[in-house]
């Protein structure tokens, strides 16, 4: 799994897989305790049915594990506060939309302090310019709930395409892509 490996910075953020980050960088407590802080009912709103809601530390401590199980996780810090301010989920696939590569399915959030200060186009770019890099990803997808304009425009600013849903995607959300190869 080359995402395991994913960690880059920008003017404001570092990221890099969430089991990475040393105990001292996690001077906010356990990450269950960072992902119970963030995932607030307003983040999770948009987020797939099973993952809205507000939630405990044991609740998060089973999302860290279900999240571990099927892909890589990265944790966003801002660099300036050492706050954690977002995570990014990412899967890889295979997909015949990646002919000459793999697929990686891209997820990401940002805790509410965070919102409103283009940390997302930010921490997007920065994930775009760290695939660029590694030869096996062709293509970047991410699905965005219809009701979020937001994402949309992050994911538009970053050079994804709108596209036809794949089979089985709800209604209710956009699948977007963006293919580097």
């Amino acid at each position: 799994m080359i995402c395991k490996s994913c960690s880059f910075t920008t003017d404001r953020l570092v990221v890099g897989e969430w089991h990475s980050f040393p105990p001292p960088d996690r001077q906010h407590g356990s990450l269950a305790q960072i992902v119970a802080t963030m995932l607030t009912e307003p983040v999770t709103r948009t987020l797939p049915t099973a993952w809205q809601g507000s939630y405990t530390v044991s609740r998060a401590r089973e999302w860290v594990r279900e999240r571990d199980k099927e892909g890589t996780t990265l944790l966003v810090i801002d660099k300036s506060t050492k706050e954690p301010v977002g995570l990014v989920i990412l899967i890889e696939v295979d997909s015949e939309n990646a002919i000459d590569g793999i697929e990686v399915r891209l997820g990401y959030l940002l805790s509410e302090p965070a919102w409103g200060r283009g940390l997302a186009t930010e921490l997007v770019r920065g994930f775009v310019g760290w695939c660029r890099t590694q030869a096996p990803i062709a293509t970047l997808a991410g699905g965005v709930d219809a009701d979020h304009p937001a994402s949309m425009r992050v994911l538009d600013k970053n050079g994804f395409c709108s596209v036809e849903a794949d089979a089985g995607t709800a209604q209710d959300h956009r699948l977007y892509r963006l293919r580097l190869r």
